[in-house]
């Protein structure tokens, strides 16, 4: 079988994180990547699931700037269940 490289530019510290992981679990990086490479194949896609974080929401960040101007302007700001969820996950 025929083998071909892949380059990929990573934060150094992302990189030096993940090679500590996969040591820790008898892993070197290519392994990791071939892993990878080969449960996406079975799984036909990314073998875990991709969410984005609802605190991040457009409509999220338009609350987040109404507050901050009613905060600047003196006025109290009503509460919003994604800041407080998220409120509550930092205490």
């Amino acid at each position: 079988m025929a083998t071909t490289n892949i380059q990929v530019r990573v934060d150094s510290d992302l990189k030096a994180e993940a090679e500590q992981l996969f040591s820790d679990i008898g892993l070197d990086m290519p392994t990791a990547v071939r892993l990878f490479l080969k449960q996406s194949i079975i799984n036909n896609g990314i073998p875990f699931a991709l969410e984005r974080d609802s605190f991040y929401s457009s409509s999220n960040q338009a609350h987040l700037v109404k507050v901050a101007r009613d905060l600047r302007e003196g006025k109290n700001s009503a509460a919003h269940e994604l800041i407080e969820a998220k409120h509550a996950d930092l205490a």
